[in-house]
């Protein structure tokens, strides 16, 4: 992925797509029919491992669906018996035990959607296709569960006389106001309608997703003649030898679709020609009319949700989604995009022009295209800043990066990261952390997948395999994941990160640390979407402070910390492609917003659609969105009608970093104030709140506009 990849699609939230926002939903079958029960499955006994992370080693692919099918119908037996209760109801006796009614089918849904995200396979897509609409049939059967609903507004209405402190009045604000967004207050045939049409997004969801991986996996660009790679830095040289190793194509060398192969080969490689191949194989994934084509599943998903939210009462689906969010409704949303947009154009196109400029000098007799503009960009940043890219990923251990990002949060919070073996591993690339608070107490586990493999999903994302809760007196610690796609180790020489991979790694850090730091006492919680990435986009602040870069950046082979004329590079070359940044950014995420403003009835073409409105909004040709249509995964499963999110969170995270900066960027009166305020309460606090009590004022928009350089004269060097 790029800067800002498939970061939400973190296994928690992904989990969370079959939650009630927290809440796991339970199982559709009876108890009459629920089958023996198979002592040698994983998931029917306490793991005793260490720290009760899964037992990886142990759970195959036949395990996953008896144990759904066990959590399922243990969940709707306890949630029979909330149903069945004669009292009056209350938080205690409706809200707890809903909140905690089915931990098997908790268990079994943390493992196996991480597991499909970053280590899947035929038999996982298999179940993953068959569980898909099962779980959303439940989820359904809760949420327009009359007599639950009747219990839950019971209670929201009477609240006033339960004592109830803040969290829980949050939580059964959002939980009351969650059901009727889903169809509580629906006919009996118009909640059978809405049942209908979850089923039918939640199994072409998954096909999209599918798809996507496979189409990813099936085209390489084999190179048999040396002179083709002319251009090329030794690593990815090296790199693309071992891919083509793997597929027992000793002496060639081959590129994939995967950003650590592609984007290497677009910046350096001299032939056009394979540039333009390689590229165009990765903006046609999920278009080439075949069994792999996502036209078709796109445009019945952007339907379907606009039929779903005329059904629930909503203009569309992007005004149903962003009810609860800071946002509140779509004209915030474009109001913000457009803010950004016709600067980012005007910066883009002035990059473009000097661009060109190389290029006529080097007598190519032609306008660049989109496949051109990552090579001439490092032209121009060679030239303008006398910097590239391989001058610097030899200070960018993927290790040293690491022990950077866990050496900035010892800094600011006092907490220590300490590695762990002998536990299982979620893969044998994974590796595995204890985190303690400064006084030594265990805080969480944090695990970290970072090579790029053709069973993991693209992009890098932060999720988990359990969250914090409190539970029977006891406090539940979570077990965080970061998962990346860098290039693997080649040889003698170590995983070299670019500067935009060290900025993922801090970004997904940033993830990581909301989920260890989180505070909530139950497992139902309601983030708003658009304030998720604040956390971890305000850590890529720090990846490129010139302090933090000389406690990281040392050359692999001698140890020497980055010198400070390399560092002063860094920060004069900081507006640096701004523009095409911006631009593929806001591009792709109005793209979203325009498919899902979209009003009952929709009937489009994909193709057409894209291309009309890219034009409409002034895209220039020279720059394709970040992600196209058929391979546009947050759209699907998570960031629908939510890709400005990474854009309204940035707004938030430049401004909060100003605090730092004011006091010094490692001031632990400000850390602890962003701690308590922002990242410990996220889920259980309302957003805008939790803002104001850090910064003391609502966020300004300059210092965004200012970094970006996309302010009247910024950014000229």
């Amino acid at each position: 992925m790029y800067k800002k990849p498939f970061k939400y699609h973190t296994v928690k939230r992904l989990v969370k797509s079959f939650f009630l926002s927290g809440l796991l939903i339970t199982g559709i079958y009876s108890c009459k029919n629920e089958p023996a029960i198979d002592k040698s499955n994983p998931f029917f006994s306490d793991y005793n491992t260490p720290f009760n992370v899964p037992p990886f080693e142990k759970i195959m692919a036949k395990h996953y669906m008896p144990a759904f099918e066990k959590g399922m119908a243990e969940g709707r037996s306890n949630l029979e018996k909330i149903l069945k209760s004669k009292e009056e109801p209350t938080f205690a006796n409706t809200v707890e035990p809903l909140d905690n009614m089915d931990p098997l089918l908790t268990k079994v849904t943390f493992v196996f959607f991480a597991q499909t995200s970053a280590n899947t396979n035929d038999s996982l897509q298999n179940i993953e296709v068959e569980i898909s609409p099962k779980l959303s049939e439940y989820q359904d059967e809760i949420l327009l569960n009359q007599s639950l609903f009747k219990r839950i507004k019971s209670i929201y209405e009477n609240q006033a006389k339960f004592n109830l402190d803040d969290e829980q009045k949050f939580i059964l604000e959002n939980l009351y106001k969650n059901f009727v967004r889903n169809g509580a207050l629906l006919s009996t045939a118009e909640q059978d309608s809405l049942k209908k049409l979850n089923q039918e997004i939640s199994v072409l969801t998954v096909n999209f997703s599918q798809n996507v991986l496979s189409e990813t996996n099936k085209f390489k660009l084999v190179i048999d003649n040396e002179t083709d790679l002319k251009g090329l830095p030794e690593n990815a040289i090296a790199g693309a030898a071992e891919l083509a190793k793997e597929d027992s194509l000793d002496g060639k060398w081959v590129f994939t679709t995967q950003k650590p192969s592609m984007l290497p080969f677009l910046t350096y490689d001299e032939n056009s020609k394979l540039r333009t191949e390689l590229y165009d194989a990765y903006l046609t994934r999920g278009n080439h009319n075949d069994q792999f084509d996502n036209k078709k599943i796109l445009a019945d998903i952007v339907s379907l949700r606009a039929k779903r939210a005329k059904l629930l009462g909503y203009k569309s689906h992007a005004d149903l989604n962003l009810e609860n969010r800071m946002s509140k409704k779509p004209e915030n949303v474009f109001a913000l995009l457009n803010q950004l947009w016709t600067p980012a154009l005007r910066v883009a196109g002035e990059e473009l022009k000097e661009m060109q400029k190389i290029a006529d000098r080097e007598g190519t007799k032609s306008k660049i295209t989109p496949s051109d503009w990552w090579y001439y960009a490092e032209k121009l940043r060679k030239e303008k800043y006398n910097l590239d890219d391989n001058e610097l990923r030899p200070y960018f251990k993927l290790e040293n990066v690491r022990e950077g990002a866990f050496a900035v949060a010892n800094k600011l919070y006092g907490i220590t990261f300490t590695p762990v073996t002998g536990i299982p591993l979620p893969h044998p690339d994974a590796m595995a952390f204890e985190v303690k608070e400064a006084d030594g107490s265990h805080l969480g586990l944090l695990y970290m997948d970072f090579y790029a493999r053709a069973s993991k999903g693209q992009g890098a994302w932060c999720g988990g395999y359990r969250d914090h809760q409190w539970l029977n007196g006891k406090e539940i610690t979570p077990v965080v994941s970061i998962v990346c796609n860098f290039n693997r180790p080649s040889g003698e020489t170590p995983s070299l990160l670019s500067l935009d991979d060290v900025n993922t790694l801090f970004h997904e850090f940033g993830h990581g640390l909301q989920s260890l730091f989180s505070v909530n006492k139950y497992s139902t919680t309601f983030a708003a979407m658009d304030m998720i990435e604040l956390p971890s986009q305000i850590m890529e602040h720090w990846a490129t402070e010139p302090e933090v870069m000389k406690m990281y950046a040392k050359h692999y082979k001698t140890g020497e910390v980055m010198p400070d004329a390399l560092i002063g590079k860094i920060q004069k070359s900081r507006y640096f492609n701004t523009g095409f940044d911006n631009v593929e950014l806001l591009a792709a995420s109005m793209l979203d917003m325009a498919y899902y403003t979209l009003e009952d009835p929709v009937n489009i073409d994909i193709e057409k659609f894209e291309k009309d409105y890219l034009s409409k909004i002034g895209l220039i040709k020279e720059i394709e969105p970040r992600y196209k249509s058929t391979y546009f995964l947050h759209i699907v499963g998570g960031y629908d009608a939510g890709y400005y999110c990474y854009t309204w969170a940035a707004v938030l995270d430049n401004d909060a970093f100003e605090a730092f900066k004011e006091k010094g960027i490692f001031d632990k009166a400000t850390a602890e104030s962003f701690r308590n305020n922002v990242l410990a309460p996220m889920g259980i606090t309302d957003a805008e709140q939790s803002y104001l009590k850090f910064r003391g004022h609502e966020p300004v928009i300059e210092p965004l506009l200012k970094n970006r350089g996309l302010m009247q004269g910024v950014g000229k060097n």
